[in-house]
C-alpha cells in the first residue's frame, strides 16, 4: 500500500525509477508491461518516475507517473504510444488554491480529527497564460491519438468558450465533435443570477476523415413513451406522401433513447464510498459513461491530470489500460492508495 506521498517519492528512487529529462516510459507495443526506461537519477523534481502500476492478462495495465505532464506527453509520444481515448480535467482557472480534507477516528479515544493538505494550486498571471499551458499539452495529446480516437477536455462555463477555439485550432474545426453539458445538482448560492449547475465536456476526433470509435448509449424510455407502447420498440408506417401515419409494436426489446449531449448525472455524496476527500474530483458515473462510449475492452485511457485516479480506477473496472500523470504529490498519493483498492477489487497483480 501507498499510504503518503513520500513513500511514493522514496518507492520509485529506490527502484531507480526518477525520470531525469531523457528518460522515457515503455513502448506501447507491450502496454502491459508498466515499465520505465532506466536512468540515474539527475536534477529532476522530486517524485518524477513511475509511481505504481498493476496489471493482469485478463484485465490491462494501469500506469501512474509522477511529474510534468507535459515532460511525460512528449515522452510517451516519443516512444510511439498511441490511445484511444484521452480525458483531460485541468485547472479551471479560479486563481485557487485547492486543499484536501482527511478524516480520521482515533482508535483509542474514537474522536475525529482532520487534516487539511494542498492538493494543487489553479493560480495565472493571466487568462492567456492558462490557456498558453493547456494548449501545449493538448497538441502533446492530440500527437498520442488513435486515428480514430478522440479527446475530451473537462472546462467550465468560465472559459470553455476560449477553450474551444483553442482546441478548434489545435484540431481543426471539423474535428468537433461534441460539447456535452454535464448537468448536476448542488447547495444553492447566493447570487443575483441563474444557478450555475453544469460543467462543459468539449470533445473532438483525431480525424474527421475517419469513423471514429464510438459505442452507442441510451437512456431509459420516457414513462409516457412506456405506458403507451411498452418497452419494446415501434415500427413506423408511412402514406405515400412519406407523412408518418401510425406506429405498431414489434416483439424487440428496445435498447432505449439514443444517448443526447445533456448528461444529469450527480455530484459525489458526501458518505459515497468513491470519496477521497480530494478537491474537484469527479463521479465514476461520468467517467464510466464516456469510457464506455468512446472506447473498447483492451483500448488505452489517458488522464493527465489524473488528481484522485478516477479514470483509472474506471478504466481498470471496464478492462481498459490507462496511463495518468500528475505532479501533485497529495494526487498522487490518492490515486496510487485508489489503484491498490481497485487491484485488490478486481485480482490485479500489482507491480
Amino acid at each position: 500500500m501507498f499510504s503518503a506521498a513520500a513513500a511514493l517519492c522514496n518507492s520509485a528512487l529506490e527502484q531507480g525509477m526518477r525520470r531525469p529529462a531523457n528518460a522515457r516510459p515503455a513502448s506501447a507495443a507491450s502496454p502491459t508491461e508498466g515499465t520505465l526506461a532506466s536512468a540515474a537519477a539527475s536534477g529532476d523534481e522530486p517524485c518524477s518516475g513511475v509511481v505504481a502500476t498493476a496489471r493482469s492478462t485478463r484485465r490491462g495495465a494501469i500506469r501512474i507517473l509522477g511529474g510534468d505532464n507535459l515532460g511525460w506527453l512528449e515522452a510517451l509520444a516519443t516512444d510511439g504510444v498511441k490511445v484511444e481515448l484521452a480525458y483531460l480535467d485541468p485547472p479551471f482557472f479560479t486563481q485557487r488554491s485547492f486543499h484536501r480534507t482527511a478524516r480520521a477516528r482515533d482508535a483509542v479515544t474514537g474522536e475525529v480529527s482532520r487534516v487539511v493538505t494542498l492538493a494543487f494550486e489553479d493560480k495565472w498571471s493571466s487568462l492567456e497564460a492558462y490557456l498558453a499551458a493547456l494548449e501545449a499539452r493538448v497538441v502533446r495529446v492530440r500527437d498520442l491519438l488513435t486515428s480514430d480516437g478522440s479527446i475530451v477536455v473537462h472546462v467550465d462555463p468560465t472559459t470553455s468558450h476560449y477553450v474551444k477555439v483553442m482546441l478548434d485550432r489545435v484540431f481543426g474545426r471539423e474535428c468537433f465533435a461534441s460539447e456535452i453539458v454535464w448537468r448536476y445538482r448542488r447547495w444553492p448560492a447566493k447570487t443575483p443570477n441563474f444557478q450555475r449547475v453544469h460543467d462543459v465536456l468539449l470533445r473532438y476526433v483525431r480525424d474527421a476523415g475517419e469513423p471514429p470509435r464510438f459505442v452507442q448509449q441510451y437512456e431509459p424510455l420516457a414513462p409516457s413513451t412506456r405506458a403507451t407502447w411498452g418497452d419494446t420498440k415501434q415500427l413506423a408506417s408511412f402514406g405515400r406522401d412519406g407523412r408518418r401515419v401510425r406506429s405498431t409494436r414489434t416483439e424487440v426489446r428496445s435498447p432505449g433513447v439514443p444517448l443526447g449531449d445533456v448528461w444529469e448525472i450527480g455530484v459525489i455524496a458526501p458518505i459515497a464510498k468513491e470519496r477521497t476527500g480530494y478537491p474537484t474530483q469527479k463521479p465514476e458515473a461520468l467517467l464510466r459513461r464516456l469510457i464506455e462510449a468512446c472506447t473498447y475492452p483492451g483500448d488505452t485511457v489517458l488522464d493527465p491530470y489524473l488528481g484522485s485516479g478516477t479514470t483509472l480506477a474506471v478504466a481498470a473496472a471496464l478492462g481498459r489500460d490507462g496511463i495518468g500523470i500528475d505532479a501533485s504529490e497529495e494526487a498522487l498519493s490518492v490515486a496510487a492508495a485508489r489503484l491498490d483498492g481497485v487491484a485488490e477489487r478486481l485480482g490485479l497483480e500489482r507491480r
